[in-house]
């Protein structure tokens, strides 16, 4: 197996069609798994939606340094691939960087590859609220508010629209975990300015 980088147009039948979520994230690098020439599996790296996540890692000083891995999609997985394949992608990234990611509880994700990966566990993330419309609960949150995007006040005017239809729906929780990528000395720094508890 190969793992290569690969323009972004290539993962999109994989996130869209595969993925659970069914959601193109923010994609600063998207790397593919080859099994000679078929691609088998796609990972997406890119900056965290919320500008709070980036300054909550390290502090805001390392704000810019962090990226997230938004998107593991496998065609087959098979035994041992996602871990290879997770560490493979992790040796290709520039440096230095300060990389997070989710195993989505609702999905009875773990975070198994993260561990196998030598991922640092920081716990849960916090409690949050979803956007949701009746009929519509296969959508993301955001992909819904994507309409109203520039409106100040996204929440009234989805009340306005979906009346009774809209409602918050309680988040699951995720477990988080973190990778430091750089020399010796940038990754003792980054580990002495993580503001999560190892776990």
């Amino acid at each position: 197996m190969q793992v290569r980088l690969i323009p972004r147009e290539l993962t999109k039948d994989f996130i869209l069609n595969i993925h659970y979520a069914h959601r193109m994230p923010s994609i600063s690098w998207s790397f593919g798994l080859y099994d000679n020439e078929e691609l088998i599996g796609v990972c997406t790296y890119g900056k965290p939606a919320s500008s709070n996540l980036q300054n909550g890692v390290c502090g805001k000083n390392n704000a810019k340094y962090v990226q997230e891995l938004n998107r593991l999609v496998l065609k087959y997985n098979r035994p041992n691939e996602a871990s290879y394949f997770v560490s493979q992608t992790l040796k290709l990234l520039p440096r230095p960087m300060i990389i997070v990611s989710y195993a989505d509880m609702e999905q009875n994700h773990k975070g198994i590859v993260y561990q196998a990966t030598n991922f640092i566990y920081t716990g849960l993330s916090a409690k949050r609220t979803d956007w949701k419309v009746k009929g519509m609960e296969h959508k993301h949150g955001m992909t819904i508010a994507d309409e109203f995007r520039g409106v100040k006040n996204r929440s009234k005017a989805m009340k306005e629209k979906y009346g009774d239809d809209f409602y918050l729906k309680e988040r699951s929780r995720k477990h988080r975990y973190i990778y430091f990528i750089g020399s010796k000395v940038e990754i003792k720094n980054f580990k002495k300015q993580l503001k999560y508890p190892i776990l």
